[in-house]
This record gives structure tokens, C-alpha cells and sequence, in this order.
């Protein structure tokens, strides 16, 4: 039986919606939908507009970006009635989500760059909130959301715009089905499936999906309820299934009872948005007097606050003391966050027990972020006493269980003991099947030998980690040389970031130290950079799986939190070098100062501006940044404070980062698949660690040997025939090249164990490079191309170190050779620019100088100078061409290309048009002109500007 068509699922997709409740509507183009929108805000508002009413309306509806549209949406709007009467209306029923109007469309045809047509359209009031794409079984998804975002480039944006008010995308081939936010910055890994409470995936468009999640109550609460405005990133973001089930359930629990509860959501899985969500609901709840969102430690008290009023612009207030804590329980704040340690001196110190007093029998729910830190001594028992009607929810990656509780005074305590029963779970065995976190691959790494004695250090040995051995100085020589060795490999070239935990501050600056002398000696350029502070008697020996906190909040005080004279002598040291590196000014003189050094750090490492980050505690937990995927490991760590730490490196991003990284210098194979056994199952750990490296051997052999059946030489590419074959030779290629992304970040990595040679691998590589160009080059012709929409992953391609200036040293090299390697040298450095995709555009250029200019280059320290003439000459030459040529104002021109540098978005066609001198093209012409100047323009930066740094 044949595949089933695109056409046959797009229209038994449409028949189930109708019975769903959509009502059916034929919108083909512009004019049809600004009719029918009109219509429907009329139905819905119970008004009618005139013409000139509808056209303020519109132009209301045309203002903003995406995420300023969104926002429109969710307003009461305004206008003045042609008789002078003030007119209010809405676009959207966001308080009661289920009375607003549904329908559903087909195939509406937009034209912008380029004429588009979209397959289902779900009108909500007559805008179109919730757009469709389909590809036939058997094509890849991906196929889907390359076309959507195809769609925000040439069309969305388009006439009125109305197509920017979409704000969930869902994409599917009828087997598999996604859906997302309207976020055009998002990678296709940060796409979601929908599943039900137990988090079984409802994958099929026709059986499960639409029914459940495009039914028109539950699609219209996710737009109304679901989605979060983030007002940092300017983007929309939409809440996964198990955040959606949390949520509700924590509601429910509000409404309908005063028991407490619990969410287990495995590390890495978004808890902070799912908690502010559940803050933001709740808050809106006339039975609650305030909700109080408890963190454990100041830094994230500020990150906290930072993250939820990015999530809403001023939906809180920080609180910097206990003071200004009281004040926002006084006063009409809806929203607290605060510290555990703050909150425990509100309601334990007589100065704020009056005014805390009168809240004792409000309604106040408290939601403790990450409940298995904070909750475990007798704060929890001083808040539950004091508040006569509270009602607490815990969030946490990691619960304590009987087998992972720490002993206390109080006996061993668990998470459950403390809140109740777990009210949705998500764990880590979860996520990974979803893809909503990477799987850890993990290496242990030892054998390093005092030179002194010839002891070896076997890390796979148990029961080894003697004091001595472990902070020998030698130890920690030969643990910095291997990082040094390893690094580029392990974060792909510094693509990615990496941290390095260590058991103390002393041996941290013992480390510190050896990364500084090595720099210094020029045995590497990596930049390292740490924070720390000193808590007395600070041990790790005993390893419970408590990540103790470094920084212990002293109320009010002025002083760096309990940090010792000497350590603060050692880290004031260090800021001086991070200062040195990025041009800051940070220091230890107060607390206010450490935290800017703090929130400075977080950012360059998320801006991936540091290489290595050292650490003792702090960063273990909490710190969500997506560009860091290594960990090094030289410190005990079991149970959640290992979960907790690997999971730093396990955030989906993108193709290139297939796995978290970790490399661990100490015996933890034991403790690591305890911590799995616990936080999972008995079978989660071939899940959650990466498979064997003679695993991925074996499957990229498996990989080249069906890349032979489509190709079985590098020159038989050439004469693929059809567009299919050629797709085939992608997709084969594709796999191989993802394998090998997987396999070069392991140390035993080796081209010897692999079918394919490495020079095999670069040649096929330039083929499939050709396709990439020949797709860019076909782009915007009439015909529709298959692998117009294909993802070529060019991610596993870029190599940072594959650069001009990589170019040039290796020009150098041809320079200093003799006549007879001469000719050879030249061949490797044109074959390795036809192998890199970010310097094909630039081929024949430096293909020119070798052969014209390097010649008459005397001396071989001038080549980069020589080159930049050359290249500055050449880039004034094609530009005296394209303006001269295309008959374009020279000065506007230059003026649009320094936008388009800035601003990293294409030109539009009336902004291309407008630079030509003279008359303007007749209208059947502006389209053909307004591409090729387009094309022109593009191909100018992408060859003279785009990645050249001499």
C-alpha cells in the first residue's frame, strides 16, 4: 500500500476538527480573511463596525513584532466610533477561554517574498492563532517546521500581518506530531510532543492528538493560560505536557482542598517556569491572600525574581532583607519571592512579629523551590506553625527518599513526609524519551602516577581516595594537562562551555593556580574563570548527596558572606584576572559587589565568553545554561547532588550538542548508577548514559555502508539523477555525520576504528555541500524543490578553527615549502575549503590569491597583511560591479548592507527597489528584480563580510 498522501491527511485532519466543533470556513487569500475576521469580531463582541471602524481596527491589529502582537491579543482594546463614542472590545476571551469562536481553514494563500500556501488554519475569533503543516508519512518532521520558518521570512509578515498573531505551530507527517510556540529564534529540538498524565506521548495527528490537544476548549486554554510572554527574550514560550499536568493539578488542589504536595520534575525540565506559571494562576484566585515562592539561597532569590519578572514584566519585587519582606506581606503584593532564611527571620524575631501577626489565618500558599535543600531543618515546622492556613507545594528534580536522606536531629525525613504525595511526576527517563534533556556520556578518567613514589591512582579502583593522593600537586598537574589536551575535543572546538567541580576551595585554588601558570608558560589560551566563598571546616567526605551552600545569608550584613581573610586575599586575585580579560571592575569589597561578579559570570558563561568555570558549589545546582555541555568531576558527589550537578550539562540546544559531557577524575561509576537506580528505575541506566564508544563504531560502519548503497563513490554523487536520490544521499550522509559528532567527543576517538577514512568523510562532505549550494542557489524558482525544506544540520559541519585566519597560517606553510610539495600543499588547502561551509562562499577568491598573489609575497609574516589588501581591493571591486550593473544609488546601498549587518535580517523587496536610480520597475517585474537584488546582496556579505577576521 502506498504512503498515504499529504492531501488525504490534510483533509481527514479538517473532517475530525469539524466534529470537534470547528466550524468550516473557506478564507483563500487576504481580502477573504480581513472579511471574515471582521465577521467574527462583530459575532463575538455582539457589535458591528463600520468601514472606518474596521480600518482603526486593523490598524490596531498591524502594529509590533510577534511578541508585541501577542500581547494586543490578550488586551481590552479602544477606539472612537465615527459618532465620537468610545467603543471597548476584545480580540480574545482570556478569562473565559471556552467562549470564543472556532473555526477552520484550508490551503489560504498569502503572497510576500513569495506566494504561500499554508495547509490548516485554526481561526480563533476569525484570527489565525494555531497554524498546521503536514508532510506526508514517511518525510521527516523537520521538513515541517523548516517550512514554517520559511513561512515568518517570506509571508507572515506580510499586507496585514495577521498570520504573526499565530501562537502555537503544530507540525506533523500524521505519525509523529509536535507543537511549539510562535518563537522564530527556537532550534527543531525545541519542538514538544503532547502525552497524557502519565506521560504516554499521543504522537498521531488523527488518533489521539487532535482530539485531545486541538479540541477547541483545551487548544484555547493553552493560548490563554499556557503560553508565557518572556519579556527578556522578547519571545513566547508554551508550557511542555507535564508542566501543563503540574500546574492543573496544583489548582485543583487550591480550589477543591488545603492538602499539600509535591512535583517531581527531573532536573533540566524547566521547573521554573512551570512554578511561576502555578504562581501566576494561583495569585488570580479571589480565596488566596498571597503566594510566597521560597528559594534556599540569596543567588537564587535574585535569579528568581530576575527570571519570573522576565516571564512578567513587574509581576514581583525582590526583597533584599527581612524588612522589605514584612513590608510586601503588609501591603497588596500578590507575589513574594523570598529566601527560606528571611522568611524564618519574619516570623521567628520579635521586631517583625506584630506586623506578621495579622496574616496568621489568611489564605497563603508557599511554593518551595527545590524542596529537597531547603526543607529539612525546623523552619519547615516554624512555618507550619506559625501560618494557621497555609497550603505548601514543593517542587523538586531529585526527592528525598528514605535511601537518600541525610539523619538530622529529626530523624531521616523525606520529601514526601514533608509535603504529601507527589502530585505529577516527570523523571529523567522521561525527558530523555521526549527530548526534552540529552543523555550524559560519561568517562572516568585516571591512572595518573606520583613521580616521588610511582603510586598510581586507578580511579576505577574503589576505596582509593586517600587525602593525599587526591590533593597531590602532581595529581592536579596531570588532571590540568589532560583538560588542556581534551577540551577542544569535548566541547566541539569551544562551541560549548564547560565547568570544573572540585572538593574545596583549597584544591580549587590549586587548580586555579595550575590553569594560571600553564597560561602563562603558553600551554594554552583557555579562559577560566571561578567564584567561590569559604565556609569553615568545609568537608565533602561524608558525600550525601547535599550540595552544602557556600554562601550562608547573614542578614543585613555588609561583609562577604563568611568569607576567611586568606581565600578572600585568593578570589580578589582571581576577579583581578576575569577583570583583566573582560574589561570589569568587579571585587569583593561588599556583598552587592560579589553578587554583580556573580550575575556577570552566569552570563558569560551563558554567552559562552568563558571556557572553563571552577567551581566548589556554587553553579551545582540551579544554573541553566544551554551552551555548556562538559562537566569535569574531581569531587564525591551521590544521589541528587549528582544528578543535580551532571544535569548542568544536559539542556537541549541544538544538533551539534548530542549528549551532556562528563569527565570524572575520581570512583564514581558506583554512586553514579546508584543515583540513576534512585531517581528512575533499576533499567533507566542504559537510557540516561551514553552507549559504549565500540557502540557508535559499530553503527557509523552500519551508517557508511548504506551511504554506499546510495553513493557508492564520492564521484557517483555526481550523477544522482533525481531529486529523491539525491535526498537519499543526504539523509545517508546526515546520519554519518551525526555519528561521527557523537563519537569525536570521546578520547578514544579514532578514524582507524571507522570503515571511512577521514579523507573519504571530507570528500563526501563537499558533495553534500554542493547540494546545500545548489538548494540556496534554486531557492525562489517557481518549481518546489524537495530538499528545499531538508535540515542539513551545517552545525556538524562549522569548525570554529576552520577559519581565514586558519587559512592564512596554512598559506604560510605553502610559502615555506619546497617547489615539489608546493602543488600538493595547495590541493589540501583548496580541498579543505571546499569541506567548510562557512568559507565556500569565499572559494575562489582565496583560490585567486594563491595563484596570483601569494607568489609575489617576499616575506611569509606579511601573508595576512597582503591577503587583507587583496581581499579589501576585491570587496571594492564586486561592489563597484553590483552597484554599477544593477544601476543602484551607491551611498543607499552601502547604507542597506550596514542595516542588514546590524540588524541580521534580509533586506525586504521595497527597501531593494528603493535603491535603484531612476524609474521604479513596472509592477510585473518588481518581484524578478526585487529577488535578484536580494540574491546579490546576500551572496556579498555572506563572501566579503560574514566570518572573515584576519
Amino acid at each position: 500500500m502506498s504512503s498515504q498522501s499529504e492531501q488525504i491527511l490534510e483533509n481527514k485532519l479538517v473532517q475530525q476538527l469539524y466534529s470537534l466543533g470547528y466550524t468550516k470556513v473557506t478564507v483563500p487569500n487576504e481580502e477573504a480573511l480581513l472579511a471574515n475576521l471582521k465577521t467574527q469580531l462583530e459575532k463575538h463582541n455582539g457589535i458591528t463596525f463600520s468601514p472606518d471602524e474596521f480600518k482603526k481596527v486593523i490598524n490596531i491589529l498591524s502594529k509590533g513584532s510577534v511578541f508585541e502582537k501577542a500581547k494586543t491579543l490578550r488586551e481590552k482594546q479602544h477606539l472612537i466610533r465615527d459618532n465620537g463614542d468610545n467603543l471597548y472590545f476584545e480580540f480574545l476571551n482570556t478569562e473565559h477561554w471556552c467562549q470564543n469562536q472556532y473555526q477552520v481553514t484550508q490551503q489560504v494563500t498569502i503572497e510576500g517574498s513569495y506566494k504561500n500556501r499554508y495547509d490548516v488554519t485554526l481561526l480563533v475569533n476569525g484570527l489565525p492563532l494555531v497554524q498546521i503543516e503536514l508532510k506526508r508519512r514517511g518525510l521527516e518532521m523537520k521538513e515541517a517546521f523548516n517550512q514554517v520558518n520559511r513561512y515568518q521570512r517570506h509571508s507572515f509578515g506580510s499586507n496585514s500581518a495577521l498570520f504573526q498573531y499565530v501562537q502555537i505551530f503544530i507540525i506533523s507527517n500524521g505519525v509523529n506530531t509536535k507543537y511549539y510556540a510562535n518563537n522564530r529564534y527556537q532550534s527543531f529540538k525545541q519542538t514538544f510532543y503532547w502525552s497524557d498524565k502519565n506521560n504516554n506521548r499521543l504522537t498521531n495527528i488523527l488518533n489521539g492528538f487532535t482530539s485531545e490537544f486541538l479540541e477547541p476548549c483545551h487548544v484555547s486554554k493553552m493560548i490563554c493560560k499556557y503560553i508565557v510572554l518572556n519579556e527578556t527574550n522578547k519571545i513566547l514560550m508554551v508550557l511542555r505536557p507535564y508542566q501543563f499536568y503540574a500546574v492543573e493539578a496544583m489548582i485543583d488542589k487550591v480550589k477543591n482542598s488545603t492538602h499539600n504536595g509535591y512535583i517531581w520534575h527531573t532536573t533540566g525540565s524547566g521547573k521554573t517556569l512551570t512554578s511561576f506559571k502555578a504562581s501566576q494562576i494561583i495569585t488570580h484566585m479571589p480565596q488566596v491572600k498571597k503566594v510566597v515562592f521560597v528559594v534556599d539561597r540569596k543567588d537564587l532569590d535574585n535569579q528568581t525574581t530576575k527570571e519570573f519578572n522576565g516571564f512578567s514584566k513587574g509581576s514581583i519585587e525582590g526583597t533584599d532583607n527581612t524588612k522589605a519582606l514584612v513590608k510586601q506581606f503588609e501591603d497588596d503584593t500578590k507575589l513574594i519571592v523570598t529566601t527560606i532564611q528571611k522568611l524564618n527571620t519574619a516570623i521567628s524575631k520579635k521586631k517583625y512579629l506584630e506586623k506578621m501577626k495579622s496574616l496568621q489565618n489568611e489564605r497563603i500558599v508557599f511554593i518551595f523551590d527545590e524542596c529537597h535543600r531547603s526543607q529539612f531543618g525546623d523552619t519547615h515546622n516554624r512555618i507550619k506553625d506559625f501560618f494557621n492556613n497555609h497550603q505548601m507545594f514543593g517542587f523538586t528534580g531529585t526527592p528525598i527518599f528514605a535511601d537518600n536522606a541525610a539523619k538530622n536531629d529529626l530523624g531521616k525525613r523525606t520529601t514526601k513526609d514533608l509535603f504529601g504525595e507527589c502530585l505529577h511526576k516527570y523523571v529523567i527517563t522521561d525527558a530523555i524519551k521526549d527530548e526534552n534533556v540529552l543523555k550524559f556520556a560519561v568517562e572516568y578518567v585516571g591512572n595518573f602516577k606520583r613521580k616521588d613514589t610511582a603510586t598510581e591512582i586507578d580511579i576505577e579502583v574503589e576505596d582509593i581516595d586517600r587525602k593525599e593522593l587526591m590533593e597531590s600537586t602532581d595529581r592536579v598537574d596531570k588532571i590540568v594537562d589532560y583538560i588542556i589536551a581534551n577540551h577542544n575535543r569535548k566541547t566541539h572546538s569551544r562551541e560549548f562551555t564547560a565547568m570544573l567541580c572540585v572538593s574545596s576551595t583549597d584544591m580549587l585554588v590549586k587548580y586555579y593556580d595550575t590553569f594560571r601558570k600553564k597560561k602563562e608558560n603558553g600551554e594554552h589560551n583557555l579562559k577560566v574563570a571561578t567564584i567561590f566563598s569559604y565556609v569553615a571546616n568545609e568537608e565533602d567526605a561524608d558525600a550525601t548527596g547535599f550540595i552544602p551552600e557556600e554562601v550562608s545569608v547573614v542578614e543585613e550584613s555588609p561583609a562577604l558572606y563568611g568569607l576567611h581573610q586568606h581565600k578572600r586575599d585568593k578570589l580578589e586575585s582571581y576577579i583581578g584576572d576575569y577583570n583583566k580579560m573582560f574589561g570589569s571592575n568587579f571585587s569583593t569589597k561588599d556583598s552587592q559587589s560579589f553578587y554583580n561578579y556573580y550575575n556577570d559570570i552566569s552570563k558569560k558563561v551563558k554567552e559562552k565568553k568563558i571556557d572553563i568555570l571552577l567551581v566548589v558549589n556554587m553553579f551545582l545546582t540551579g544554573f541553566d545554561s544551554p551552551p555548556l555541555n562538559t562537566l569535569y568531576v574531581d569531587k564525591n558527589l551521590r544521589f541528587h547532588g549528582l544528578i543535580q550537578a551532571y544535569s548542568r550539562t544536559n539542556r537541549i540546544l541544538n544538533e551539534q550538542k548530542s549528549q551532556g559531557e562528563i569527565v570524572v577524575f575520581r570512583n564514581l561509576k558506583k554512586a553514579t548508577d546508584e543515583a540513576i537506580t534512585l531517581f528512575s528505575n533499576k533499567d533507566a541506566i542504559e537510557v540516561i548514559i551514553m552507549e559504549p564508544y565500540e557502540d557508535y563504531v559499530a553503527k557509523s560502519n552500519e551508517a557508511f555502508k548504506k551511504l554506499l548503497e546510495v553513493a557508492p563513490t564520492v564521484d557517483s554523487v555526481n550523477d544522482l539523477v533525481s531529486e529523491e536520490d539525491e535526498l537519499e544521499f543526504i539523509k545517508a550522509f546526515r546520519e554519518v555525520m551525526r555519528l561521527k559528532n557523537t563519537m569525536g567527543s570521546f578520547a578514544d576517538f579514532d578514524w582507524e576504528d571507522l570503515l571511512i577514512d577521514e579523507q573519504q568523510f571530507n570528500d563526501y562532505r563537499s558533495k553534500y555541500l554542493d547540494l546545500h549550494d545548489k538548494v540556496k542557489e534554486d531557492h525562489g524558482k517557481e518549481k518546489v524543490s524537495i530538499l528545499e525544506d531538508v535540515d542539513f544540520e551545517l552545525e556538524l559541519i562549522h569548525r570554529d578553527e576552520i577559519n581565514v585566519t586558519y587559512i592564512l597560517k596554512l598559506l604560510a606553510e605553502i610559502k615555506d615549502t619546497n617547489e615539489s610539495e608546493k602543488q600538493k600543499k595547495k590541493k589540501e588547502v583548496v580541498d579543505l575549503i571546499a569541506g567548510e561551509a562557512n568559507l565556500r562562499s569565499k572559494r575562489l577568491l582565496i583560490e585567486k590569491f594563491i595563484e596570483e598573489n601569494l607568489p609575489l609575497v617576499i616575506e611569509t609574516e606579511t601573508i595576512p597583511q597582503e591577503f587583507e589588501k587583496f581581499w579589501s581591493a576585491e570587496q571594492q571591486k564586486a561592489f563597484d560591479q553590483l552597484v554599477e550593473k544593477e544601476n543602484l544609488d551607491r551611498d543607499k546601498t552601502k547604507r542597506l548592507i550596514e542595516n542588514y549587518l546590524f540588524a541580521e535580517r534580509e533586506p525586504l523587496r521595497d527597501e531593494l527597489l528603493a535603491l535603484i536610480n531612476g524609474k521604479q520597475p513596472s509592477v510585473l517585474k518588481r518581484k524578478e528584480i526585487g529577488d535578484r537584488l536580494n540574491k546579490k546582496v546576500v551572496n556579498f556579505v555572506e563572501t566579503f563580510i560574514n566570518g572573515v577576521e584576519i
